[in-house]
C-alpha cells in the first residue's frame, strides 16, 4: 500500500501514530525525529513514519529519550538497506533490546536464543507489525481516502505542460 518515495502531513503522522502534532514539533526540534521542511509544513517519509510509531511505543514501554535515540540510531542504519524487506512484510523483523544492546532479527530460533540467555528482561517491538498497523489504519482512515481520491482527481487532470502545449497547436 504505501510507495517508498511517499511523504506524509503532520496531520496524517499523529493520525496513524497516534502521537500530538506538538510531540512531533518538539521531537523535530529535539533531533529525534527530523522530517523534511516545505516552507512551515513538515512531511515525513515512510522511514520517519515507521520511526514515530517505534518511539511512541518505547515511550509507552518507559524507554528514556537517551535510550530511544540510541534505537533510532540502529534504525536508521539497519533499516536504510532493510525497508524494502518490512514493506514487504515476506518475513517478521524484531526489534528487540534491553536498554543497553540492540538487535534487529528476522530469525524465530536467534528471538529465542536472545529472549532466554539475556540476564535483563527485553522489550520486543515487531516493525513489521507497526507497518502493517500503519497499513491497516490508513486503509481505514478517511484522510487517506480523501487523499486517494485527490491523487485519482490529479492523475485526470492534464498538467499545464500538456494544456499549454495543447493551446498552441
Amino acid at each position: 500500500m504505501f510507495k517508498p518515495t511517499e511523504t506524509f502531513s503532520s496531520e496524517e503522522v499523529a493520525d496513524l501514530s497516534g502521537v500530538t502534532a506538538r510531540q512531533l514539533q518538539w521531537w523535530d526540534e529535539k533531533g529525534v525525529v527530523s522530517p523534511q521542511h516545505h516552507g512551515h509544513r513538515r512531511r515525513y517519509r515512510l522511514e520517519e513514519l515507521l520511526e514515530v510509531t517505534v518511539i511512541s511505543e518505547l515511550r509507552d514501554k518507559g524507554f528514556s529519550l537517551q535510550k530511544i535515540r540510541k534505537v533510532l540510531r540502529f534504525l536508521q542504519r539497519e533499516l536504510g538497506r532493510r525497508l524494502a524487506d518490512l514493506l514487504k512484510a515476506s518475513s517478521d523483523y524484531h526489534l528487540l533490546t534491553d536498554g543497553k544492546n540492540i538487535f534487529l532479527e528476522d530469525n524465530h530460533k536467534k528471538i529465542i536464543d536472545l529472549l532466554k540467555n539475556s540476564r535483563q528482561p527485553i522489550i520486543s517491538v515487531c516493525l513489521t507489525d507497526q507497518v502493517r498497523r500503519l497499513e491497516l489504519e490508513a486503509k481505514q482512515s478517511d484522510m487517506f481516502k480523501k487523499r486517494a481520491g485527490r491523487e485519482t482527481v490529479e492523475a485526470a487532470r492534464p498538467s499545464r505542460r500538456a494544456t499549454a502545449l495543447a493551446s498552441r497547436a
